[in-house]
Order: C-alpha cells, then structure tokens, then sequence
C-alpha cells in the first residue's frame, strides 16, 4: 500500500515550462548569444539549471556559471507571469493530504524560488519534506533525493510512490526501488517516459489516485 508520495515539482505539480524557456530565452540574449530552439530548452526541464543552461541554451562550458547567474537574477521578473499549477493538483493534494498520506518534493528547483511558489499557491504547508538543488544531493536521474527523502520521511521505498514528468524522475524513482508514475502532460510526452518503463503513466493530476489504490 502506498503511503508517501514524492513529486516533481515543474511539469508536474506546477506549469513552468514557459516561464523557463522565457527566462533562458532572456538570459542567452543579455549574454549576447543566439536563441535557441524551444524543444530543444524544454527536453532540459528538470536537469540542473546549469545543464539547462549548458545544453538548453547551447551555452559555451566557460560562461554557464554567468548564465545560471543572469537567469536567476531575471527569473521572477520574467517567469512569475506564467507559472500555474496544473489542474486539479491544489485539490488532489490536499484530499491526499487529508487522507494521511505523508507529501514531498524532489527537484532540481533551488529552495528560494520553490517556496516562493508554493507559499503563492498555498500549498507550501502540506508537505512534510522537500529536497531541492540547494540542499547539493547528486542531481536526477540519481536516486540521491529520494533515497534522503525516505530517509527523512522514516518511510520504506515499497510504500512510496514517486511522481513525476519526465525520465530523469522515473529513473531517479526506479533507483531507489520505489514504484513510479509518469504524468503525460508535461515536458516528456507518453511515448518518451514509457522508454524509462514507469508502474503507471497517467495523462490528469487527479489520476495519480489510481496509482496509490
């Protein structure tokens, strides 16, 4: 029976891709550097920002480290505008919540903007652990965060799900030996999360509850 649930956060709790590509996109053009494909931006999400930076934006290896700079200087300001969470995710996880289940957060998100975020959406008080890329755990697809998260949730990778939209997330689930969902809506479509073969693949938020049954 599943008991803990750990979730990606962009693409798959939060609708960010646009306000990422933008923020790559303003990023590359203060750099004084061509633009870039958007598919080619997006097939980073959920990678380090610096490997978004780096093969997203095409950046030369000298300058990501002023590139992941500039976007987190320029981030609010261009993406706050098109951040929203998917829907039906506000509700699901607060029935989720609601009927015990203990929530996390595993991403390549930094803290700050995370909770920024979640505290705008008000749901930054239903989870009861979050690893993010300032807490330095080896980045997704290693299954480093959630092997912490279990860790820290006192809970066993047989009752815990983990959820998420891309590869990266399944394979990060899958290494820790939790079973996985993808979710199809977001920046990997069904056909490329089949390829990292997760438990359930699901195209709403709300289907996530089939998962857990």
């Amino acid at each position: 029976m599943i008991r803990h649930i750990i979730f990606d956060f962009d693409g798959t709790l939060a609708d960010t891709s646009e306000g990422i590509i933008k923020t790559v996109d303003t990023t590359l053009e203060i750099m004084g550097l061509p633009p870039q494909p958007r598919a080619q931006i997006q097939a980073t999400i959920g990678l380090p920002l610096s490997e978004t930076i780096r093969i997203g934006g095409r950046v030369p290896e000298d300058r990501v480290d002023e590139g992941v700079r500039i976007y987190r200087e320029n981030f609010f300001s261009v993406a706050t505008e098109h951040i929203k969470l998917f829907p039906g995710v506000k509700e699901t996880l607060l029935e989720l919540h609601g009927a015990g289940l203990k929530l996390a957060i595993a991403t390549s998100r930094g803290s700050n903007s995370l909770h920024v975020i979640l505290q705008n959406y008000g749901i930054d008080g239903i989870f009861d652990e979050i690893a993010t890329s300032s807490d330095h755990y080896e980045p997704k697809p290693s299954p480093d965060m959630v092997l912490k998260l279990l860790e820290r949730l006192g809970a066993s990778a047989g009752e815990t799900l983990v959820v998420g939209d891309t590869t990266f997330d399944i394979l990060m689930g899958a290494g820790a030996l939790c079973r996985t969902c993808g979710v199809a809506y977001g920046n990997h479509d069904r056909t490329t999360l089949a390829t990292a073969s997760p438990d359930f693949i699901v195209d709403t938020f709300p289907e996530i509850r089939v998962a857990i049954k």
